[in-house]
């Protein structure tokens, strides 16, 4: 990649962010919702219980995703191409490769676009702490399920604060940061390539009896993909908070976590709020009990807010850091 692709790829993350942040995402025909649901079908033919199959699915729809998006970002550039004036040229920009950054940018703005979402994520940040300010504790419980899978029958007000607060630090890594950084790097193939991992993760990462041997390639790819990312976003929480608590409360508390890059960004943000994150919550009717990160008050209802506007910080810093690289790698690529 040359300079001028870099700054293309760049251009395209802050357009794509641009628009997720104008727009969301589509209520209908979402294209992460067509590829979970071709995802699904195709479980549903060759699921069994064991890693090989389930590698090979994996392997199948996030390859195919990767290797797929290359495919029309390459046709897409020999297009612009084909369309671009046909005068004399200096240097390598010759035939197909005149194309290259207008595809790369058009391709990553569209990628960047489908693959975000943090618009969506902190709406429902917000729905829930309308539901919770208000008093409607039954319509916060069953808002809850847009954000995690936790068992909401129970839970009190401080209750769905807290896990309103942990899913919004863990999705803004996720949805926001991850694929920002696999864009920074990869372009439009690795930001399609990592949310179809995140997707399937989603769907069969579970160490329920169905997906324990299945679903584990996907888990443990998502885990591999997000190593940096989460680090990265966790980094960004002490960055635009100014909080020391962050660093001191992510070293000290991250580890206990049952998750390695939840607890990062989790810890951090916990710190950077002066609030205690963590405890015991139940899945599908299975208690868990997690180790409690940082030292500060329980969670209450006025944290969402906060989380909220958290989240809206570290995404803003997250698409600069990435645009920065992206230029980075351009001017590396020309030297």
């Amino acid at each position: 990649m040359n300079a001028n692709s870099g700054a293309a790829r760049a251009a395209g993350l802050l357009a794509g962010y641009a628009l997720d942040v104008a727009l969301g995402d589509p209520q209908r025909h979402h294209p992460v919702a067509l590829f979970g649901t071709a995802a699904r079908r195709l479980e549903q033919r060759v699921h069994a219980d064991s890693r090989a199959v389930g590698a090979g699915y994996t392997a199948a729809l996030v390859g195919g995703t990767f290797l797929g998006t290359a495919a029309v970002q390459l046709a897409t550039q020999r297009a612009v191409g084909a369309l671009a004036p046909s005068g004399p040229r200096r240097g390598p920009e010759r035939g197909p490769r005149r194309g290259r950054p207008a595809a790369e940018f058009l391709t990553v703005a569209t990628a960047t676009f489908v693959a975000l979402g943090g618009t969506s994520l902190v709406r429902e940040g917000d729905e829930m702490a309308r539901l919770l300010e208000s008093g409607d504790v039954p319509g916060a419980r069953r808002r809850l399920s847009h954000l995690c899978a936790r068992d909401a029958t129970d839970l009190t007000p401080d209750d769905l604060a807290r896990a309103t607060v942990e899913s919004l630090a863990e999705n803004t890594s996720d949805a926001v940061v991850a694929p920002l950084v696999w864009g920074a790097v990869l372009g439009a193939p690795g930001l399609l390539g990592y949310r179809a991992a995140n997707t399937l993760d989603a769907m069969v990462g579970y160490r329920s009896e169905r997906y324990r041997s299945f679903g584990w390639a996907s888990a443990r790819l998502d885990d591999l993909l997000n190593l940096l990312p989460a680090r990265l976003a966790a980094l960004l929480v002490f960055v635009v908070t100014g909080r020391r608590e962050a660093l001191s409360v992510w070293r000290r508390d991250a580890r206990l976590h049952p998750s390695p890059n939840a607890g990062p960004v989790e810890a951090a943000t916990a710190g950077a709020l002066g609030v205690r994150l963590g405890g015991t919550n139940t899945y599908d009717g299975e208690a868990e009990a997690r180790g409690v990160l940082g030292d500060g008050r329980p969670v209450e209802v006025r944290d969402v807010a906060r989380a909220n506007r958290l989240s809206r910080q570290v995404s803003a810093a997250a698409v600069l850091v990435a645009a920065g690289t992206a230029l980075a790698i351009g001017r590396r690529g020309r030297e």
